[in-house]
This record gives C-alpha cells, structure tokens and sequence, in this order.
C-alpha cells in the first residue's frame, strides 16, 4: 500500500500553522524545558500522512487530502473521522513508535488520536519530558485515593485529567508550604512582606590598588513607562574608607557600570573589561576571567527587590537583618545530609573537561554543577528537592499507587526544571518587560554565565515557586482540556538497539537529532544533577549512571560534539554519529510493517550533513520514497533559529533483489518522474521552491530501484549525486521562459541569477541554498559569488551598484543588464557606453528579456526595479547612444589609422 506521505503532504498548511495557535506547540513546550521544539502541526500531519493510504482514484485522493487539511485545524478537530479512517486502512494495527521521542511532540499526536504509540529516549530528562507529556495526563486515575494534604470534590472521579489537574493544584501549593516554611528563616520578611529576590554580583581584588570591587553590567532596574518614573542604581566607592555601597536613584543612570567596554590609550579593549570604582583600573576579559578561575571570586549581596500589594516592584539596600541570613544559609548548607550515601546533598556531578562552550559557568571557575549558585540558593533548591521527595514518600504511605506518585512528583520536579531557568549566575536581571529574571539559554542549548544575578526568593515574583508553578499549571489546564485518547508508553532506550520484535510497527516517525546543533545530555546535566535530588526515590531509575562525572551518560547519544577548551578525545564525532545514526535506521527498518514507512523529520541546510544523512539512510538499507518541506523554525523556537525549513521524508525497506543501474538512465528516469509528478506539485499550491526540496523524494525513489548505479567507466556512483539533478529537473519540468524565451537557452551565469530571482527575490537566504543552487547548475561556486553576496546573516541578490563586472563582448547578459541599471542614474550617454562595451546588442532579444524580467520580479520599490523599468522606457536612446559611441569609436580608430600612415610616410 501506498502511504499518502509518499505522494502528498500538507505542506502549506504546516508551514501556516507552524507558529501560532494550537500548532506551533507552545503550550506543549510550556510543561517542561527541552532543547528541541517539533511543532504540533507537523508532528500530527507526519502521523496522519504515515498512517492513510494514497489511493489511486483521483476523487479520493481528494477527500483524504481534505479530510488532513480539517484534522489540522485544531487539536482535535476532525478527531472521529480521521481516527475511524487510520483504523480502517490499517486491520493489522496502527501502532507507531518514536525512537528519538525528545520531549514527545510526535508521540503526543499519536496518543491524542489513541492509538497504540511508543516513545524511546536516550537521555532520561527526555523521558521525564515524555513520560508528563504524552503517558501521564492520558492514565484513568478515578480508583486513586485522596491525598493526605488535600481534598476531592464530588465528580472528580469522572475525568482523569481533571482529576490530575486538581491534585497538581494541592501538590504544588503544598511544595510552596513547605518549602517556604524550610526557608522562612533565611529569607526575612521585610515591612511584613516577602521580599520577590535580589540582585548579587561577583566581586574580584583590584589588581592595582587591591581594594574588592563588584562587577556589574548594567545599572537600569526599571525603565520609564506610564506613571512610572525610570529607577537606576550605581555602586559608590568611598575611597577612604576603602568600601563601597550601591546607591538607588530615581532616573536614568547617571554612572558607568563597573564591567563595561573600555578604551585604554585610545584603542578598544576586547570584551567587557572589569573597571575598578576605586581607582578606574582596567581588567581585560582575560584577567578578570583568570581571577575568577584562581577562585578569588566572593559573591557579594548589592540590592533587596519588593513587589508591594498592587504588584509594583521596588528597589532597596538590603537590611543587615537580611545580610546576616546570607551568612546564616551558608552555614545551614553545610551542615546539610546527604539524600543517600551515594547522593550528596549539593550537586558533585562534574562538568566535563571541553564544555566551554555549552556550560558558560565553567570557563570562570565552575567545576561542578554545585557551583552554580550562591550558597543560599544551593539550600533553597536542596531543601526543595527533600520536599518533593518526602512529598512522594508520603503519597506512597497513603496508599497511592507508584505510577500516579511518579507523575504527581514528575510534574512537581518540571517546576524545579523550569524554575532552573531562571536561577544560578546565569539568571541575569533584566529591566525590559516590567522588571524580570533572564534566562539561562541566552543562546539556545548553551547555558550563559553573568557576573552580575538575581536570585528569586521564597514569596511572589518572576522566577519564584509560585510564578513558575502556576505557569506549569496553566500549561497543564490548556493541554487537559478536552482531552482525548490514549496513554503512549514512554521508556529509556537507544535507538541502536530497539526492544521490539521485527514488523510490529505500522510507521516509525521521528525527528533525529542534527549532526551538531544541539548537546542535549550536556546541556541539561544540570536540570539531571537536580531532578535526582527530587525523584531518587520515586524514580530511582534516574541516579543510575555509567557517566564517570555523574551526569547523563552520553556513550551512544547521537551527536556530534563541539568541543572547546581542554579536553581528551571526544567519542562523539563524525563518524560516530554517523556509524550510530545508520545503525538506528536500520533498527527502524527492522520495526516498521512491510507495508509500513519510516518517517524521518530532518532540518538542515548544508548539503554535505545531507550527503551523509542520505548515505546513513542507503547504509540501513531504506529507500526514501517522499520529501516534503515545511517552513516550521523561523518563530523563535527551541530549536536552531537558522534553520527555517525542515523536510518531512517518508522511507521504505529497499526492495529485494535489486538490479543494478546506469548514470544515464537513472538520470533518465528521475527526470521523467519529476516532469510527472510536477503537474500534481503545481496544482497542490507548492512554491517552486518547495518543489525543488520536494524532488528529493522522487529522486531517491529512483535510485532505490537499483542496488548500485554506475557511470560510464563502471564506477560506482554516490547516491547524493542525485539530488542536484532532482533540482535542475524541477527547473526543466517548470518551462520558465524569460519573455517567451526558455530559460534553458540563457548563457549559464544568467540562467542561474534569473532562476535565483525566480525562486527568492530579493529575500535573504541561508549561504546553504546558495550551495545547492550552484550544485544544481552545475557551476562553480567562485562563478557566481559575486551575484549573491553575503548579507544579514545569509545571502541575497545582488544589487546593480554592488556588482562590480567590467563589460565586454563575452559578458554574460545579466552582467550588462545589471550594469545598464547602474548606469541609468548617469543618463543615457553612461548606458550608451554599457550597451557599446558589450558589443552594442541593440536587438539582443535575451538582453532585453532579462531587464524585462527582473523589473518584474523584484520588488516595486526595489531601486534596481525601478532602474530596469528606467532602462526599459529609454531602449531606443539607449540604442542611439550605443550607436553613437560606436560611431564615435570608429571614427577615432579611423583618425589613429591615418594618423599612421601619414607617419610611415615621412
């Protein structure tokens, strides 16, 4: 049976649905913090489009596209109809598995429309993540009984997840109980209140004078809005005295920050410099860096922050009452007992050697993920951790059973996670938006360090239990309501080594991770070292680690690893991802039905990750039958923000008995399998440039046929030698003529720049496509460089200024039209001299359809758009023009010509 994803899938629909409302997956990310974000669209229209047949009656072909197109209109919209039709079209069973489940967006799509789901995770974060999203909300949990701490209103019973939603309430505000209640003493009220945080920096000894000074990188605390004055503060140093103090003033700052861009003796000191408040010394990134590294660093307290009555936020001076708590935690801390003998009360789990990059903590002294916070905060999370835990012991002792304890301390501990974010040295104080407490993941899966912090307290605020409580709670009303379907069953695994039997699976869909994007085991160790603390006993499973530091063990995480600073050899290299991502293919080939496909979600721009994604695929034996792109990543998501298309692939087991093939005739045939599959694409709405990532399918459906393809000399051929081809065939099935002229017959470096303003305009594209469209014409990079320059993080077209060409006769035609719309600022006389450069081509047919087209194509109020059309109004002067520089030319060289004669004469 033909599966629909390997001859259509909604791509518009995805890519319109990718970043807003109920399929962008917001709400879903909002449960737990993971680096990787698949938008809900997608995932259900990759289950869908596995799942359904595509059958060969044109009018059914029809009412299954549209039945997709109203499943993708909400959550579960259509939910009746398009589950009834997966069941019916799948007798043996519609199960689906996802062997690189992440935080579960894919699996989640599959237990909504209840049906028999599997979720596998190397990284047991992931699996908590899973576990909350897609088994937990879905179990009936009538027969539990009330908890000891709580009530149960009348019909609750009814509705497992109301039920679940109404016990995460008690058990949340509980937490909030007890915990404040274990820190109260450390965290003094002030006029009657809890204060919301403070503010800490790091204070390094001045190496010139000796004298300790703070480090901070902004003074702003709130900006001006309506009826609220701009508030700053500064630290003053009393020389004399050898102190300093930090001073709160109403308006804008009227001092430098102490850790600042310097100029010393005129010249900018590279990265922000540490500037003494006594004596304006000058301590370069590098010294203050060092000095941080050498453990001279003191963590000092500089503000108290307020959240009165009427939620308005203020600025302080901390009491000494709240100076002599700090102390009185740091003692409290280490007097702390460990959670068992092999699980100390402060995280020892060791960063590993070459994680500067990822664990910005570690390139200023962080050894450990223990030494991620002030002392205080140390004992606030572990006294928090101690409440969670004591909290499942004692849901246990109540008779409630060990799963639904593991869910109700699961979601408790996706508090601790998420508060996570917003604490340690890297959770800087940010005055934009009203006052808030940054994020950790300033640069996406890289946790950032900052000298100067704010540390969230036990009451109110930002980043407090209670702000991020009641976020995880709100994220739980709007993902159980209205919920339908079935539990998935979520478990930690490998994908190298699946534990199913052979053919148990109607389709595998998964979004594997990206050569080198994202360290997920590295990047959240820390949320790990944490959440033992909180599960050890519910989830004991989690402390079990082969991981020499303790952290994540990473042996067969799926990833390329960058590594920076000094570190032994890393095992996750290139050839490990790739050896490993071939191996989970095929264990996917081993799963999946015969009827069945292998769905792959994959974004990536650059051709040679896709020469080897292509080359892991043929290694497992799986022959890609579709690919369809969506545009799913430019929302600002957690995912790479440079990646905007992702292609949703559908694979098949390669066929037995394969003869092998010729280059020619493989050729051949992907380009009679585009030119009759490009009617379908054009009457579908996909943009010519989704056609052109699209006939990677087809492409690769062809070359499946074969179990090798050779060229002339009998030499095997690279099966990515294809998918330019598959490229410049979309462009031959399209028939683009450039004023009724095809855009074949164009000179090569025209041909591509008016294919290139065909597909993008003026847009800026990633420096990738570039590469591929280069591939597909068959030229060299170096050729066309100067076409599509570098701009805005990515290429565009080039502009007539820009280009600097000298013309000649042998110039390519866009060369002198660019250079004619250049010219048209100059008047008639410097076009004139462009037209006579390349040989007076007055009736240059192709000249004048390239001006033509691109004073269409660009954009209206494009300068060059317009100079074309400037161009195109004057072609008769230009003609003259060139005529008479022609003449004029001639005549000279008649004039030099006489000339010497006459001297041959004398």
């Amino acid at each position: 049976m033909t599966r629909m994803i390997e001859r259509w899938f909604p791509s518009s629909e995805v890519s319109e649905n990718s970043d807003k409302g109920w399929g962008s997956g917001n709400s879903e990310i909002a449960l737990f913090m993971w680096f990787a974000k698949r938008p809900t669209v997608q995932a259900k229209a990759a289950i869908l489009c596995s799942l359904l047949p595509w059958p060969d009656e044109e009018s059914e072909q029809k009412r299954l596209q549209d039945l997709v197109r109203s499943a993708l209109a909400g959550r579960y919209a259509a939910w009746s109809e398009v589950r009834s039709e997966i069941l019916r079209h799948n007798p043996q069973g519609a199960s689906t598995l996802d062997p690189f489940s992440g935080r579960g967006m894919i699996p989640l799509e599959a237990a909504r429309l209840g049906l028999p789901t599997e979720a596998v995770d190397y990284s047991p974060m992931a699996v908590l993540a899973s576990y909350l999203l897609t088994e937990a909300p879905f179990k009936d949990r009538s027969q539990e009984p009330v908890l000891p701490f709580g009530q149960q209103p009348d019909g609750l019973r009814t509705a497992p997840a109301d039920r679940l939603l109404h016990d995460l309430k008690f058990v949340f505000d509980e937490v909030q109980r007890r915990h404040a209640s274990s820190m109260c003493d450390f965290y003094p009220e002030h006029s009657g209140r809890q204060p919301w945080g403070y503010l800490w920096a790091v204070s390094i000894p001045c190496q010139e004078c000796g004298r300790r000074f703070p480090l901070v990188g902004a003074y702003e605390l709130l900006l001006p809005r309506a009826r609220r004055e701009e508030v700053s503060f500064h630290i003053a140093a009393d020389r004399s005295e050898g102190t300093w103090a930090p001073v709160v003033s109403r308006g804008a700052p009227t001092h430098q920050p102490t850790l600042r861009n310097a100029v010393v003796d005129g010249r900018k000191i590279a990265g922000k410099s540490a500037v003494c408040v006594f004596c304006s010394h000058v301590h370069p990134l590098a010294v203050h860096r060092r000095l941080l590294q050498e453990g001279q660093g003191r963590d000092e307290l500089v503000l108290a922050a307020d959240i009165d009555e009427r939620g308005r936020k203020a600025f302080r001076v901390p009491t000494d009452q709240e100076r002599q708590a700090v102390g009185a935690a740091s003692e409290a801390l280490r007097a702390e007992q460990p959670f068992n003998p092999l699980l100390p009360a402060l995280p020892d789990e060791g960063i590993a050697p070459g994680n500067n990059n990822i664990i910005g903590p570690s390139i200023y002294g962080a050894k450990s993920y223990g030494d991620f916070m002030v002392d205080r905060q140390s004992l606030s999370y572990i006294r928090l951790a101690r409440t969670i835990s004591s909290l499942g012991d004692e849901l246990t002792g109540a008779g409630v059973s060990h799963d639904y304890v593991r869910a109700l301390t699961g979601y408790a501990t996706a508090v601790v996670v998420k508060k996570l974010r917003r604490s340690t040295r890297g959770a800087r104080f940010q005055s934009k938006g009203g006052a808030q407490v940054g994020d950790l993941f300033v640069n996406e899966g890289s946790i950032t360090f900052s000298h100067d912090f704010f540390e969230a307290g036990i009451g109110d605020g930002p980043g407090t239990w209670r702000s991020i409580s009641d976020n995880v709670l709100a994220a739980c009303r709007n993902l159980f309501s209205g919920l339908q379907g079935a539990p998935a069953h979520v478990q930690r695994g490998t994908a190298t080594s699946l534990p199913f039997p052979p053919k148990r699976f109607a389709a595998v869909v998964t979004d594997p991770p990206y050569d080198q994007m994202i360290a997920y085991a590295d990047a959240s160790d820390l949320f790990y070292a944490w959440a033992k603390r909180c599960l050890h006993t519910t989830w004991p499973e989690l402390c079990i680690t082969a991981d020499p530091h303790g952290c994540q063990d990473k042996t067969e995480e799926i990833i390329v690893k960058r590594v920076r600073g000094d570190a032994p050899a890393e095992h996750r290299n290139r050839q490990h991802y790739d050896t490993l991502i071939a191996r989970a293919f095929a264990q996917m080939k081993q799963v999946v039905r015969d009827d069945g496909v292998v769905t792959i979600v994959f974004g990536h721009g650059e051709p040679e990750v896709w020469q080897r994604l292509l080359s892991s695929i043929q290694q497992a034996d799986l022959v890609m039958t579709g690919s369809w792109p969506a545009n799913t990543e430019s929302g600002g998501q957690q995912g790479k923000a440079n990646i905007e298309t992702t292609l949703t692939m559908a694979c098949r087991p390669a066929p037995r008995n394969r003869p092998a093939g010729r280059k020619g005739g493989v050729e051949a045939e992907i380009k009679a399998e585009i030119k009759r599959r490009y009617p379908d694409w054009e009457r579908w709405g996909l943009a010519p440039a989704d056609m052109l990532m699209a006939a990677a399918g087809p492409a690769m459906e062809v070359v499946g046929r074969y179990s090798e393809v050779f060229n002339a000399k009998g030499e095997p051929v690279d099966i990515y030698t294809f998918l330019p081809l598959a490229r410049s065939a979309v462009q031959e099935a399209m028939a683009v003529e450039i004023d009724h002229l095809p855009l074949e017959t164009f000179d090569a470096r025209t041909k591509f720049a008016l294919w290139w303003v065909r597909l993008y305009g003026r847009q800026v594209q990633a420096k990738s496509e570039l590469r591929w469209q280069t591939l597909a014409s068959s030229m060299d990079l170096a050729d066309v460089r100067d076409l599509v320059p570098d701009a805005d993080k990515g290429v565009r077209f080039t502009t007539a200024r820009q280009l600097k060409v000298a013309i000649n006769t042998e110039s390519a035609v866009v060369d002198v039209a660019l250079a004619l719309a250049a010219a048209s600022e100059d008047g008639l006389a410097a076009m004139g001299e462009v037209l006579a450069a390349a040989g007076g081509g007055v009736n240059d047919t192709y000249l004048w359809a390239a001006v033509k087209f691109l004073a269409d194509r660009l954009p209206d109020s494009d300068p060059d758009a317009v100079a074309f059309t400037r161009v195109l109004r004057v072609r008769d002067g230009i003609a003259n023009a060139a005529e008479n520089v022609l003449v004029a030319k001639e005549q000279r060289q008649q004039r030099q010509q006489a000339e010497s004669v006459q001297l041959s004469l004398l």
